[in-house]
């Protein structure tokens, strides 16, 4: 079973894109190449800085949890990258959705 993971990014813009993959740092090469299977959002938003990867586990539950934090508040991404926001209390949010 491969491992998936839910990781964050801060673009040059400063906003922060939030994804999934089972190998962050090909995707974040794919995101980088501005071309290919990068998120179209990324493209001309350089420089890209990864600055969370947090380890989930099954494919179903990291859809889940990326779906959960795309729709935090830039205060709440800011408290997941800086830790505040424990991988414990996303799951008990994405429980209650």
């Amino acid at each position: 079973m491969k491992i998936w993971y839910l990781y964050l990014v801060r673009c040059g813009d400063g906003s922060i894109y939030t994804g999934v993959s089972t190998d962050v740092a090909r995707r974040l090469a794919e995101h980088r190449s501005g071309r290919g299977r990068g998120a179209r959002y990324l493209r001309g938003r350089g420089p890209l800085l990864m600055v969370r990867k947090i380890r989930i586990g099954d494919k179903s539950t990291a859809y889940k949890l990326e779906w959960r934090v795309k729709r935090f508040s830039r205060a709440d991404k800011e408290d997941l990258i800086k830790g505040k926001i424990k991988l414990n209390e996303l799951r008990k949010k994405v429980a209650l959705n």
